[in-house]
């Protein structure tokens, strides 16, 4: 049984090409494997780091302290909540 595939199109500057090309040829893999092999290698790692806030153990303090004692809302904020509301979001 086969995998169903999708298909991806894009376009690269031609130099881009002929180097991805040359290194899917020199890994044994076709193109296509091997752009797919660098997606799932790196496409995690990227995810990752866009998903996750590191914080020092004094800024996670200062964060939970104002989480605790949180200020009261600007005006511009409340018009702003206000807006949105009347706007159904």
């Amino acid at each position: 049984m086969s995998v169903k595939t999708e298909r991806i199109e894009a376009r690269f500057l031609p130099e881009i090409k002929h180097l991805a090309e040359r290194a899917a040829l020199i890994s044994g893999v076709t193109l296509t494997d091997y752009l797919a092999k660098l997606v799932t290698e790196n496409a995690p790692k990227t995810l990752k780091a866009y998903s996750e806030i590191k914080l020092t153990n004094d800024q996670f303090d200062q964060f939970m302290a104002i989480c605790d004692n949180p200020p009261k809302p600007s005006k511009a904020i409340l018009n702003a909540a206000k807006r949105l509301d009347e706007e159904g979001f």
